[in-house]
Order: C-alpha cells, then sequence, then structure tokens
C-alpha cells in the first residue's frame, strides 16, 4: 500500500499588487500621521515580498469608486463578516476551479475521484464548496467528502495525512484535495501590531493535488512516505483565528518565529527517527514560508542554507502568504525541479494556530 501525488496545480486572482502600492492603500486610508506612515512602509518592505493577489479589485482604484469599502477616507463603516462571506462564496469556487484546471486540465475524468477534501480557513457556507464542487465538476454524488477548516496554514499538510491514511487502506482510492484561501477578505480597521503584520503578509490564491493509492506507471509522482504533527500550546495566544462582526480577526505575534525554532528540530528528529531518516538523507525542503524570520529560523536551527530553501523565499515574494495553499506551491516548485531525478527525498513543514508544527516527507518515483 502506498499514497502518491500525481499532480499539484497552483491559480492566484487577477488582481496582482506591488507590495509597495498595498502599503501605501494602508498609509492613505488606515494610518493617521507621518510616523504610522513609516512604519508601514518599513513593515511592508521588510517582509520579502515583492507582490501579493487579491479578489478584490478596491486596491487599485481611487476613493469614490470602491465596491468592497465604504467610500469613506477611513474606510468606515467596514464591511460585515456577512458581506465578506458573500463574497467568499462568490469567488471562492472559479479560484478552487483554476488551481484545478492547472493541475489536470479541463477534459480529466473526474468522475474517477472517491474522496474529495477541501480545505480554508477564510470562508465558509453549507453547503459548501465541497457540494459546489461536486455540482460544477460533475463528479460522483457518492464521493466522500472531509472539509478541513480553521487549521489555518498547515491545513493542506493535514489533508495530505488524511489522504495517505485512505490511499493506505484502500489501494484504488484517488484523492482530490483543493485548498483555497482568500485571505484579503478580513482586512481589519483597528491598527493593532497584530493587524498590522498579518496585512503586511497575508493574500490569496488556491492549490489542487491528486493523491493516488497507485504509483503513476508513466509519469513522475511523489509518494508520501511519513507525516508528523507537534503541537506547542505555549504558542497558543501567539497565533489565533477569530470570528469577529467585521470579518475573521487574527491574532500574529512577533513570538511566533521563536516558538517555530524551539520546536522544529524535535519535530525533525521525531519524524525522521520513526523511519531510521536523517536530515543528512533529505535532498530538498518544501516549507511554508509565513514569513521571512520563519524561515530564518528554520535553516538556523536545521542548519541549511537560503539556497536549499530558495523555493520558500520565491513563493513569499512573489505571493506573499496565502495561508493553506501556500506551502503546495512551494512543493509544486521543488518537485517540478526534481521529476526527472526518482528517489530524491523532500521534506516539508508548515505551521499554523496552536501552535501547531506539521511535517510531511516526500519521495519522488
Amino acid at each position: 500500500m502506498g499514497a502518491f501525488i500525481t499532480a499539484i496545480g497552483t491559480a492566484n486572482p487577477a488582481n496582482r499588487y506591488s507590495q509597495e502600492d498595498l502599503a501605501q492603500f494602508m498609509c492613505d486610508h488606515l494610518t493617521s500621521n507621518p510616523a504610522d506612515h513609516k512604519k508601514v512602509k518599513v513593515l511592508y518592505r521588510a517582509t520579502g515580498i515583492q507582490n501579493r493577489y487579491s479578489i478584490l479589485d478596491d486596491y487599485k482604484k481611487k476613493l469614490g469608486t470602491f465596491t468592497f469599502y465604504s467610500n469613506q477616507s477611513d474606510l468606515q463603516p467596514f464591511p460585515s463578516t456577512q458581506k465578506r462571506m458573500s463574497i467568499y462564496k462568490e469567488k471562492a469556487l472559479p479560484l478552487a476551479i483554476s488551481a484545478i484546471t492547472d493541475c489536470l486540465g479541463n477534459d480529466h475524468p473526474f468522475s474517477t475521484f472517491t474522496h474529495l477534501i477541501t480545505v480554508s480557513c477564510t470562508g465558509m457556507y453549507a453547503p459548501g464548496l465541497d457540494v459546489d464542487l461536486i455540482k460544477a465538476l460533475n463528479l460522483s454524488s457518492d464521493i466522500r467528502r472531509n472539509s478541513l477548516n480553521f487549521m489555518g496554514c498547515y491545513a493542506a499538510m493535514n489533508a495530505i495525512g488524511m489522504a495517505k491514511e485512505i490511499c493506505d487502506n484502500h489501494k484504488k482510492s484517488k484523492v482530490l484535495i483543493v485548498s483555497v484561501e482568500l485571505c484579503s477578505l478580513h482586512l481589519q480597521k483597528d491598527q493593532t501590531e497584530d493587524n498590522l503584520l498579518a496585512h503586511s503578509l497575508f493574500a490569496d490564491g488556491a492549490a489542487a493535488l491528486v493523491v493516488s493509492g497507485e504509483q503513476p506507471l508513466h509519469n513522475s509522482g511523489l509518494e508520501v512516505i511519513h507525516s508528523a504533527s507537534q503541537l506547542f500550546i505555549n504558542g497558543q495566544s501567539d497565533m489565533a483565528w477569530q470570528i469577529g462582526d467585521f470579518g475573521f480577526q487574527m491574532a500574529l505575534t512577533t513570538y511566533v518565529p521563536k516558538i517555530i525554532e524551539g520546536g522544529i528540530k524535535q519535530l525533525t528528529s521525531k519524524m525522521l527517527a520513526q523511519i531510521d531518516q536523517s536530515l543528512a538523507d533529505i535532498d530538498a525542503f518544501a516549507i511554508h514560508p509565513g514569513g521571512k524570520k520563519i524561515l530564518e529560523a528554520i535553516e538556523n536551527q536545521l542548519g541549511i542554507t537560503k539556497e536549499q530553501n530558495l523555493a520558500a523565499y520565491e513563493v513569499l515574494k512573489n505571493h506573499g502568504n496565502m495561508s493553506s495553499p501556500t506551502v503546495l506551491f512551494v512543493l509544486k516548485q521543488v518537485w517540478s525541479e526534481l521529476k526527472s531525478q526518482p528517489n530524491k527525498k523532500i521534506l516539508s513543514f508548515a505551521f499554523g494556530p496552536g501552535l501547531t508544527l506539521e511535517g510531511l516527507l516526500f519521495k519522488t518515483t
């Protein structure tokens, strides 16, 4: 028995913004004095992000033509959670389908899927995205469905672990995983340290992948070798996600990199020891770019170079942090560079509320 990733696809909305333009939007509407303007611009430059994507087009419009935000200089009153969820319901499905199309093309026999796992923490409704995907793709009406919600940035890793358990037990299983996040819907009016940090990092994106219980015969695949998870309760208040009256409210403190730095070596050693492997056996890394400081902390603890972690930096630079799909963007890039090289081991990590550290080990076939 085994589990094999046979394809990964990614997608972003049409609206692409430079980090400088987004910083200017914040200065124009949500900060009140030159000192705050300077603080915002310094923070945005320090992220290592060059561009981000959003399903919202207000960031390229002039005041008076906004359709999401209020056409007041301070954007008041802010959009309600109901309005934000209405837009999520409208926009999540087409973005998810774009990622699936990038993964499989337009003429894939979708009726062959036995399981569907949807992943999101930035919106919810019922019947949900899973049901909408079944209708849109003509998936089997008896497909087994699971939805992973509110797990944050590590959720896609959890979904792959779930797919592995399915495939390990049922060889004929074929699992479609779809992760979609519209983080930009949740801009908050109160410019706390947590909100400023979150607003400087997060963006919108989607990813899709197929996990099969059968090894691909003619195309390269990624075998899912092992998964592990570690919860660090001392970070429970440093990364959190709550539903408020005006969107979802994030707690994201500057202590997160330190917590990850203190736990990543422990998770890695424990995870690899369980399958008689060591860091010396790893050929490549696919690490969730939660932020530049997080990547640097992991490199410091595991003794890897920035060059070994380059894919994470490139995804961060070109897309920002898209929450759960982000690590799949990184994995797709790393895998594409190794597709002609079998038996290469890829170690992957992602992080989220709890504070949770999740790891996966893959091998190219």
